[in-house]
């Protein structure tokens, strides 16, 4: 993968991805996540994916994809720490393969370039039409989370876990203001992601001279805007603190534990994302780490458990899926297991056997050009050297014990957040402090 700036706040990242037969080119925008704006941010890619100027309804599009071989377009946001990221992606087969010569590549980049910069406007707004489908789609997913008591565990604890920080800001929308949006509101919030954000032009499985053409015809678009890119947003961490517990009762039959832990400030210089990945991997996140063999086999506690962290928030996750009534028996159990790693005895035996599992998933990056994608994409939002897959196994083989000891001992436990039934409350919606 090669990366070079191309214009202030924007970069161009190519491979040639011989070895597939398809093509993608991605626009990402990433800006920083602000509370007022939220919510048209949330609304903002349903509404670019339902066509652009030139192809303005959905039949147009599912048509004009249709005669592109079944090329696939996406628009989708992507919360990464306190940044914004939208997302416009196509992908379909490379020229050598259309049947009568078409040049595909320069189709593909037509309609991403559109659906980013030519949005079908009714005067000078989005169609109030479609803003009003996709309010009804947004609203009935806000509506539908606390339905999906595992989400909707993991969000509560992290809206307790980050409060008003930046990271705090909920960027799948507030449900309390998706009725007052307005066509007029989402148009100012798309001009204002165009002017303000980060820009990375992803080309993937294209030749030279295509790659070329579409960065050139980026430029072009560009050269329109008044362009004022603000920073990156820069990583944060939340203090550290006496535990917090919540609990919420609902008519549930399985309830839901989320715990979060930080590391107590903001590290410039964060442990790697390979150390992480070791790490979250030998606590909870695989079929032989501590938290899968001890807490849910041996003490059959939870029907899953697992663990997760990010470098730019600090925050550590452990979620499970418990029986009502054994969550303060399971919390005691996964404190426990982590404690062990802390301060009892790592063996490299089982740090070589959740290592396997993330070396095969490696592996598994260089199959899809979606995957490789965001591989790239992350380094290129952490801030790091970009390397490919085959260099990450490397990086990861390194990983020594005390790194993964080290890395488990800068976490301190902050928020335990739960979703249960209580005797006689069965059917009733509710929450408590509990002290």
């Amino acid at each position: 993968m090669r990366r070079s700036q191309i214009a202030p706040g924007v970069h161009l990242s190519y491979d040639a991805a011989q070895k597939f037969n398809r093509c993608r080119i991605s626009i990402h925008f990433a800006f920083p996540a602000r509370r007022e704006t939220a919510t048209a941010h949330a609304l903002l890619p349903l509404v670019m994916e339902r066509g652009y100027a030139d192809c303005p309804d959905m039949t147009q599009m599912t048509k004009k994809l249709a005669r592109l071989y079944g090329a696939d377009l996406t628009v989708d946001a992507r919360p990464m720490g306190c940044s914004h990221n939208l997302c416009v992606s196509i992908t379909g087969i490379k020229d050598q393969f259309a049947l009568e010569g078409e040049k595909l590549t320069q189709e593909y980049a037509a309609l991403a370039l559109g659906t980013a910069f030519h949005p079908y406007f009714v005067g000078s707004t989005f169609d109030p039409e479609a803003v009003g489908i996709e309010k009804q789609m947004l609203r009935k997913a806000l509506e539908d989370e606390v339905n999906d008591k595992r989400l909707y565990c993991q969000r509560q604890a992290n809206r307790e876990f980050f409060g008003d920080s930046p990271a705090g800001v909920r960027q799948e929308g507030y449900l309390e203001e998706v009725d007052g949006l307005t066509p007029e509101a989402l148009t100012e919030a798309y001009y204002e992601m165009l002017r303000t954000a980060n820009i990375e032009l992803i080309v993937l499985g294209c030749d030279e001279a295509s790659t070329t053409a579409v960065k050139d015809a980026l430029l072009m678009e560009l050269s329109a805007i008044d362009r004022a890119p603000l920073p990156r947003a820069e990583n944060i961490a939340m203090p550290r603190r006496e535990p917090v517990r919540k609990v919420e009762h609902f008519d549930t039959t399985q309830a839901k534990l989320c715990m979060l832990f930080t590391t107590g400030e903001a590290n410039p210089n964060p442990p790697s994302v390979s150390i992480l990945r070791v790490a979250m991997s030998v606590l909870g996140g695989s079929a032989t780490s501590r938290l899968f063999r001890n807490v849910r086999e041996k003490q059959s506690l939870c029907y899953y458990c697992g663990s997760a962290a990010q470098r730019a928030t600090g925050v550590m996750m452990i979620d499970s899926g418990v029986e009502p009534g054994k969550e303060q028996q399971a919390e005691a159990a996964i404190i426990a297991e982590l404690e062990g790693l802390k301060n009892g005895p790592i063996t490299q035996e089982e740090v070589d056997d959740c290592r396997r599992g993330l070396l095969s998933s490696m592996d598994a990056l260089g199959d899809s050009l979606a995957a490789l994608e965001n591989w790239y994409y992350g380094q290129i939002t952490r801030g790091e050297p970009l390397y490919p897959p085959e260099y990450g196994k490397v990086l990861t083989s390194a990983v020594s014990l005390d790194e993964v000891r080290q890395t488990l001992q800068s976490y301190s436990y902050s928020v335990c957040y739960a979703v249960t039934a209580e005797p006689g409350t069965q059917g009733k919606g509710g929450s408590e402090d509990v002290e």
